[in-house]
């Protein structure tokens, strides 16, 4: 079996899972406290949580917190629903001390809250949960996937949020520039780096969303990282975990195998760099025939996001079973429908369902690559193409 959908999940490190094993905990073992419990047990895997924050946090910008979530979704709502009741106050950005603890929940979509603006190519989980809580803008791309931060906004513009690398097509949007124009009116930047994590240096954002399974860490661990003085209200209620801000009981195991995965990517980002661009280099040769989607150049070349007219994608999909790829986004798969963002940069229907994306990065080998190749051209020239 050949493994080339890095963009949907990654092989967990064997460096995480062993920093997970004692914190699983059996009957016999000391491993299994609550983090939040005042004895002995309680205080270590909590130390064990915060070795993990500041392992977690060193490939963030500098001035934040990270804050820990079930995984990206959760992060990214807790960014666009819990900085929408501070806007609707009266708002705006606010930029202060810590969250007031008069501040109610946010409980649903309010009217005066200001538009969140959003790229038109973003995960569903920005998309779908900026449309739930009120007014939204689209901000369109090219052809090449790409926006422009000088795109015009609504006035009323509270949030601006742009993902750093799309995780379908690999684009890797200007993310710098939307963070200074999102200065310049006076809103939030939210950046997705779900795909960018330990692969790319992330900007100067006031939110940054990311998710433990795409850096080689566990499913089921993300986190939020939130800018110093950038105001959250509480979005999930209950013990007030997470600096009230995220109530439930954390994962000593699922952070502490997170925080391995980030401290590996930080030491091994140069490694996996060079190695990509050695996998990237030789696929584009292997698959010449096919015509690239999105952007050669501004793009992680982890992704390559292919068609060939005419394709069918579910029969080359049976053709190929032990090579695991995707035919679009793995959020979206069984849906029927086409990529909204291959929409987006202007396919067809027919060109969309044509279409196969290919995610590879550190584990994947030179010869793994060659031997999918050979084998998907094979069975799309049985096809007739």
């Amino acid at each position: 079996m050949i493994y080339l959908d890095y963009q949907a999940t990654t092989p967990l490190a064997p460096e995480a899972r062993e920093a997970m094993l004692r914190w699983l905990g059996g009957p016999e073992s000391q491993g299994f406290g609550n983090p939040h419990s005042a004895h002995r047990m309680g205080r270590e895997a909590r130390a064990a949580i915060e070795v993990a924050r500041e392992q977690v946090a060193a490939l963030f910008p500098p001035g934040g917190r990270a804050i820990f979530t079930s995984g990206a979704t959760e992060a990214l709502n807790l960014a666009i629903r819990g900085t929408a009741p501070l806007a609707g106050e009266g708002g705006g950005l606010r930029r202060g001390s810590a969250r007031p603890p008069e501040t109610p929940a946010f409980a649903g979509a309010r009217e005066g809250m200001g538009t969140v603006a959003v790229s038109a190519i973003e995960h569903s989980a920005v998309g779908d949960t900026a449309r739930a809580v009120g007014a939204t803008h689209a901000i369109p791309v090219d052809s090449q996937g790409l926006t422009d931060p000088t795109s015009q906004l609504p006035e009323d513009t509270r949030l601006i949020a742009a993902m750093q690398v799309n995780n379908e097509i690999g684009t890797v949007q200007p993310v710098a520039a939307w963070a200074r124009r999102a200065r310049e009116k006076g809103a939030l930047f939210l950046c997705d780096a779900v795909q960018s994590y330990g692969k790319l240096e992330l900007p100067e954002a006031d939110l940054i969303a990311i998710s433990a399974h795409k850096f080689h860490g566990p499913k089921g661990i993300g986190a939020l990282w939130v800018r110093d003085g950038v105001e959250l209200c509480e979005v999930q209620t209950g013990g007030g975990q997470e600096f009230g801000l995220r109530s439930g009981t954390l994962s000593p195991a699922l952070i502490a195998g997170m925080g391995a995965a980030a401290r590996l990517a930080r030491d091994e980002q140069e490694h996996d760099r060079e190695h990509v661009e050695r996998l990237w280099i030789r696929a584009r040769e292997l698959f010449a025939g096919w015509t690239l989607n999105g952007s050669a150049g501004n793009r992680w070349h982890g992704n390559l996001n292919i068609r060939r007219d005419g394709l069918d994608v579910a029969r080359l999909t049976s053709d190929c079973r032990d090579i695991m790829f995707s035919a679009g986004s793995a959020c979206a798969s069984g849906s029927g429908r086409p990529s909204h963002v291959l929409k987006a940069i202007g396919l067809g229907d027919a060109q969309a369902k044509s279409s196969i994306r290919l995610g590879f990065g550190r584990y994947t080998t030179l010869a793994e690559i060659e031997e999918a190749a050979a084998r998907i051209n094979g069975a799309a020239g049985a096809q007739g193409l």
